[in-house]
């Protein structure tokens, strides 16, 4: 009896995951060189707390705990978390975060696979609702910091809150650019004096978006490797600067540049990393398109009327919700059927 040919893929959740975090590399290195190396104790922390709270409930559940912790996803959740925090933000927001995101966001609704939001974002929206004071104090860029730390200085700074003597914050930390901006537009300033301020570059704020820029080649990496497709990515970027675009044309004394909006803030992490979570995001191609341009126009929303200066986890939380909705609209025609 003859069988037909049946084709399996290699691809493993482990080798997906991994890929995504190799992919995650150069943003981080751009990270450390533009902010300093604070942020590898976000990574060091929210790994070790992530892969321990992940073996905790795993243990409760009475699940196998080793193929669990292999398959790479929580450290993801951890690292994205991680990026998406102060880099000198206080050791024990980072533990807060992870744990709300893995034991609460991601095992109370049965672990891998059947969580329906993205639990990341559930995190750092859970911190920045509660801590919003501590999620705002971003160090500005090191070429423009009047004062260096070396690693352990900003170790100590994260577990201690103490610096070396003679050296405040205050000469570290900056207002993000979507923060000034929306800050200084209140106070009806204009696009052209605001872009005056020294932490702005050509494209975005200094540093940052040599960051983005990582964060897209990371990206394209996903897509090449086919681990993401290409439209979340496309869907969200394209609205993200079409909105953008539009509204900087007809008002550009009042309305950012798209190319503000789209390498500031976590656009770029949203786009190819965030909104591309297979679990909480659609499954149809055109669904994903709607998906992720819901998360665009959300998210330039929030930016620019909103109370928050970048609005990507809360309108990756919003669209979660509407994933089931997108599923069921999008599902494409079965074959023979004509409804």
């Amino acid at each position: 009896m003859k069988y037909s040919p049946f084709f399996t893929s290699n691809t493993s959740v482990s080798i997906v995951m991994l890929k995504v975090l190799l992919a995650l590399v150069p943003g981080i290195i751009v990270y450390v060189w533009a902010f300093g190396s604070g942020i590898l104790v976000n990574l060091i922390i929210g790994s070790v707390v992530a892969l321990l709270a992940e073996a905790s409930v795993l243990q409760i559940r009475r699940r196998p705990v080793l193929p669990f912790l292999l398959d790479g996803s929580a450290l993801v959740t951890a690292w994205l978390l991680a990026l998406a925090l102060p880099p000198l933000a206080p050791w024990w927001l980072i533990v807060v975060g992870i744990i709300f995101a893995i034991v609460i966001a991601k095992h109370l609704y049965g672990g891998l696979g059947q969580n329906p939001f993205n639990p990341a974002m559930i995190g750092y929206a859970v911190l920045l609702i509660s801590f919003p004071a501590v999620m705002t104090l971003w160090p500005a860029p090191l070429s423009l910091t009047a004062a260096k730390l070396s690693f352990l200085d900003q170790w100590q700074y994260i577990f201690s809150r103490t610096l070396p003597i003679g050296v405040g914050m205050d000469a570290m930390s900056s207002a993000t650019p979507l923060d000034y901006l929306k800050t200084q537009l209140t106070m009806s300033h204009s696009m052209e004096q605001i872009w005056q301020a020294p932490f702005f570059g050509h494209w975005a704020g200094k540093g940052g978006e040599m960051v983005a820029a990582a964060y897209l080649l990371g990206g394209l990496y996903l897509v090449q490797q086919k681990i993401i497709s290409w439209h979340i990515p496309t869907a969200f970027l394209g609205t993200l600067a079409l909105m953008a675009g539009l509204f900087h044309f007809i008002n550009p004394g009042h309305f950012a540049p798209p190319t503000l909006h789209l390498f500031a803030g976590a656009s770029m992490l949203c786009a190819f990393f965030i909104a591309t979570d297979p679990v909480s995001g659609p499954t149809t191609p055109n669904g994903k398109l709607i998906f992720a341009a819901g998360i665009a126009v959300l998210t330039w929303l929030i930016r620019t009327y909103g109370g928050y200066p970048d609005g990507v986890a809360f309108a990756v939380l919003l669209m979660n919700i509407c994933v089931p909705l997108i599923d069921a609209k999008t599902q494409p025609r079965v074959f023979g059927h004509n409804s």
